[in-house]
């Protein structure tokens, strides 16, 4: 079977063929400007990460790094049927929605004694115990539990036969970002994030992505040394980033597609429109970290540490802290174990 082409090639195949979705220059450029008077801000480094993630234990604890592996194994599909209908978790006193109810729950479960950051555990979890990390606090429960047991489940029987955690895993890579994303989907058939568009086979690997970038996150949080190669990471294509590229002016719908999201039509993983989204959004990205990079040189003389991953990193949070000026932009929904 023909390889398909990795994430970046693939959000420029995307982009230059779209039809429903497009990249504004304009508006990546007020983009760009609004990053470069943060671009030597903490927000921007590693040491930011314990900041987005506060639910996760000290980086300096190796449960940390299967604590990652197991959120980021069943990060994904968390948006509600109905907005008033949320998954509500409670942990340490306060109340979490979306992916941070996972991150919850996970958490909720070590406080209460349930080795679910052990491989030797996680990888023979019953559906049933599942459930019981991932229960509710609300009448809403969390969405595709059986598809969240099999993924959790057979990516623990992979770390099971590779040495029995995620570190051992990830130490076949020789710290490389590509040889990781590879190699997660090479071994792990549910981070295998791919669709066919215009006759070619292409990836997004949102979730493999996103679980190297917190691996990172973690080793420079711990002080053990840089990951190389991790300009190969773009953005992690899902249903957040969009949206604030569209209200930041990046990102532009069709009305013909405006239109369908308002009116809360489901797009199914894998179809063009739902392509084109996560394709040009992924090179919008490009586009802002190319822009960016260029800016720095010029103004300031200096190389721009500011990767794609980075620039996700300060848009996911953006677009949940503004999403109330942003209501007004459908946020596309998919149901799938992808994002």
């Amino acid at each position: 079977m023909e390889k398909p082409l990795s994430p970046r090639e693939s959000g420029q195949f995307v982009a230059e063929r779209s039809r429903d979705v497009f990249v504004d220059e304009d508006g990546v450029k007020r983009v760009v400007q609004m990053i470069y008077d943060l671009w030597e801000s903490e927000e921007f480094t590693a040491s930011g990460w314990k900041k987005m993630n506060p639910l996760a234990p000290p980086p300096d604890s190796d449960e940390a790094i299967n604590w990652v592996f197991v959120t980021d194994t069943m990060n994904f599909s968390f948006w509600p049927e109905r907005e008033e209908e949320q998954c509500e978790v409670v942990c340490r006193g306060n109340t979490y929605r979306g992916y941070m109810s996972l991150c919850a729950a996970v958490t909720r479960a070590v406080d209460e004694g349930v080795p679910i950051t052990n491989p030797t555990y996680f990888s023979q979890i019953s559906e049933a115990e599942l459930a019981k990390v991932l229960r509710s606090d609300s009448d809403t429960p969390m969405p595709m539990l059986k598809e969240r047991h099999q993924a959790l489940t057979e990516a623990g029987r992979v770390l099971m036969e590779h040495g029995g955690s995620f570190r051992i895993f990830m130490s076949r890579c020789e710290n490389d970002a590509e040889k990781m994303v590879k190699y997660i989907v090479e071994n792990i058939p549910s981070y295998r994030d791919e669709a066919m568009y215009e006759g070619k086979r292409i990836s997004f690997y949102k979730r493999a992505q996103i679980l190297v970038a917190d691996f990172w996150g973690i080793m420079e949080a711990r002080g053990e040394g840089h990951i190389p190669n991790l300009d190969y990471l773009t953005m992690f294509a899902d249903y957040r980033v969009p949206q604030g590229l569209v209200y930041l002016g990046a990102l532009r719908y069709s009305d013909a597609l405006m239109e369908t999201l308002k009116n809360g039509e489901v797009l199914s993983s894998g179809e063009r429109r739902e392509v084109e989204i996560r394709g040009c959004s992924i090179w919008c990205v490009e586009r802002i970290r190319q822009h960016l990079w260029k800016l720095v040189e010029e103004r300031d003389g200096k190389s721009c540490h500011i990767n794609s991953a980075l620039i996700d990193f300060y848009l996911w949070p953006y677009a949940k802290k503004h999403h109330k000026e942003m209501a007004h932009i459908p946020i596309h929904h998919t149901r799938c174990i992808y994002y």
